[in-house]
């Protein structure tokens, strides 16, 4: 007996360091920055304290920088891949390659220590690369310190100065930001389009320039004065010292002429408005802030609650772009582009801040969920009374599926073709594969799942098999089919109805899958009397049915369809006269031919 214990014991250690070995675990960084900005030459200096804790089970020989604005200088990896794509980014095009050397951005570390000891280091385009004196050991920490100079590049892409719309400055990846570390490794991703993947921490910033301009972004203010402008400092300047909590970015924007209202959020949330003082923008500016209010309440709802105390909305930038705490957006719109880019553009504070993927991996967990959850909003605020606010989505989708030129979902997002085959990817299939999830699944399963999604994984950085698990969990399905063929094959849903033979007594309904992607279907039966009967046909491998989907009187559960069989068919047993067969009247389930999914009988 006790030998038996002893093993029992042994075993359950054993299984205890199983478990530990694959626990989530992520890095943490706090940032100190210093910086001063000459707002006469657009250069700063910077001195940055970095305290960077190893939480991983992995001994670290190296660490990474990410350089942003070096990619803002002529035949960097974003100018040369901008002029050799084919269908390039017009506000990209060829200026970079045009920039004279007061116009390009840099960021040139002079020096860099390690507890004190310097290091070496090497600038590879937009990343550093630094070999350690010293290898941090998992569950230690060191602390960084580097001194830099910089310069602000012509606004070209998201970061810059005196954009189009004449804001002075947008500061955004403006700092040498460590890369992130997980268990997959380094991410020392390049900057040659696409967007980011960092590590959380605190962050205190102090952002010194001259005293006429207004400064708005992440964070808290701890000087501010009666009016909430930084603390005035020696001569013609001012020192704005923000703090933010658990962050993974840091983003500012200055103006001499920025308007700043404040407006009551939900939860005590104050929201922030800094736009340009032209008197042919500011009656939209006022009326976005009630509806951005209303936007920050669905998201709390649909999501889960936004769990800072303030976010401001900046005009600045171009187009959007979200950022910790705050967006940056054009805004010289009309009023419904300016409410549409702000509702797109805060629920990214959801999918792309609080949940984090790694957006060069996984752009379309952010992009398309993004697009999903503000298409809905936008169709509740605004009163769209769109049955589907997502029908946008399905349409590029199956342009691109249908066109031979689509790369799966999976793909790097800097190494699509083309720029269109990335946006499509990322923001219409993206979006397509929450929508189309309320088919596989049910509504309700669906809100549950993003529900719990952010709930389980708020404050890390899932992966796709993370939100899979946890809809399998609400749901009650196994969907690894589901994930696989939608974001890492090009495989295509088309489903047909292939006949529909009739007797005296019985109908019998055929139906074939030509596509390679399975789904379970539904299919409406209209009789010529105008009563109804809906079938559901489960997928055999997703080992469950989906719920009523709206309490349909009648609601048949047919035996399950098994994939490799190209057909199916059962049988309606009335002596009714059939007059349409449909497959998937919602149109949620995304079939590339929908003009074999209706069978009108004569």
């Amino acid at each position: 007996m006790k030998f038996v214990l002893n093993l029992f014991f042994l075993l359950a250690i054993g299984l205890g360091f199983s478990q530990n070995n694959t626990l989530y675990w992520q890095q943490k960084v706090d940032y100190k920055i210093v910086i001063d900005l000459d707002v006469k030459t657009h250069r700063y200096k910077g001195a940055q304290e970095l305290t960077y804790t190893n939480n991983s089970p992995d001994t670290l020989y190296r660490v990474y920088y990410h350089l942003y604005f070096n990619a803002f200088q002529p035949d960097s990896e974003m100018d040369v891949r901008s002029r050799n794509i084919e269908d390039s980014d017009k506000r990209v095009g060829s200026r970079i390659s045009k920039l004279l050397p007061s116009e390009i951005g840099f960021i040139n570390p002079e020096q860099l220590t390690q507890n004190g000891v310097p290091l070496s280091f090497e600038i590879a385009g937009t990343v550093l690369e630094v070999n350690l004196n010293t290898p941090i050991l998992p569950k230690s920490s060191t602390v960084f310190k580097m001194d830099w100079s910089a310069q602000i590049p012509v606004q070209i892409r998201r970061s810059g100065r005196n954009n189009a719309e004449g804001v002075a400055y947008s500061m955004t990846q403006w700092f040498p930001k460590i890369a992130e570390y997980d268990f997959e490794g380094w991410h020392a991703t390049p900057y040659i389009a696409r967007e980011f993947h960092s590590v959380w921490g605190d962050y205190d910033v102090k952002i010194k320039l001259d005293e006429n301009y207004i400064v708005g972004g992440t964070g808290y203010l701890q000087n501010g004065d009666k009016n909430g402008l930084g603390k005035k400092t020696k001569g013609n300047t001012r020192t704005w010292h923000f703090k933010a909590p658990n962050v993974h970015d840091f983003a500012w924007a200055a103006d001499k002429d920025f308007i700043h209202d404040s407006y009551p959020g939900p939860n005590g949330v104050t929201l922030n408005f800094y736009y340009k003082n032209n008197p042919d923008i500011v009656e939209n500016w006022k009326s976005l802030q009630e509806k951005t209010a209303a936007l920050m309440v669905f998201f709390n709802q649909h999501i889960g609650e936004y769990p800072y105390k303030q976010y401001s909305v900046i005009q600045g930038g171009d187009g959007g772009m979200e950022y910790a705490m705050c967006t940056l957006i054009t805004g010289n719109r009309k009023l419904g582009s300016l409410i549409g880019v702000t509702a797109h553009e805060l629920a990214h504070t959801w999918f792309q801040f609080l949940l984090a993927t790694n957006e060069s991996k996984h752009e379309w967990m952010d992009e398309g969920f993004t697009s999903y959850v503000s298409n809905l909003a936008m169709n509740e605020i605004m009163k769209e009374g769109k049955d589907n606010p997502n029908s946008s989505s399905y349409r590029a989708y199956t342009y691109i599926a249908t066109s031979g030129k689509e790369q799966p979902q999976s793909t790097q997002a800097d190494r699509y073709h083309t720029n269109r085959g990335y946006g499509i990817a990322a923001y219409s299939k993206g979006a397509v594969f929450l929508s189309q999830l309320e088919y596989v699944i049910g509504k309700e399963n669906l809100k549950k799942t993003l529900l719990r999604y952010f709930s389980e994984w708020a404050f890390k950085h899932p992966t796709p098999n993370d939100f899979i698990r946890v809809a399998e969990k609400v749901s009650g399905a196994e969907l690894d089919w589901y994930l696989m063929d939608w974001t890492q094959t090009t495989n295509t849903i088309d489903y047909g109805i292939k006949n529909v033979v009739a007797d005296k007594e019985e109908t019998t309904i055929i139906l074939e899958r030509k596509g390679l992607m399975p789904m379970p279907i539904d299919v409406k039966v209209i009789y010529e009397d105008g009563e109804v009967d809906n079938f559901y046909i489960p997928l055999q491998m997703m080992r469950a049915d989906k719920p009523n989907p709206h309490s349909y009187e009648s609601w048949i559960v047919l035996s399950d369809w098994a994939w490799a069989n190209p057909n199916y068919s059962f049988i309606v047993k009335k002596d009714k006269k059939i007059k349409r067969v449909v497959i998937d009247d919602s149109g949620l389930m995304a079939d590339i031919n929908l003009e074999n999914n209706t069978y009108n009988l004569k």
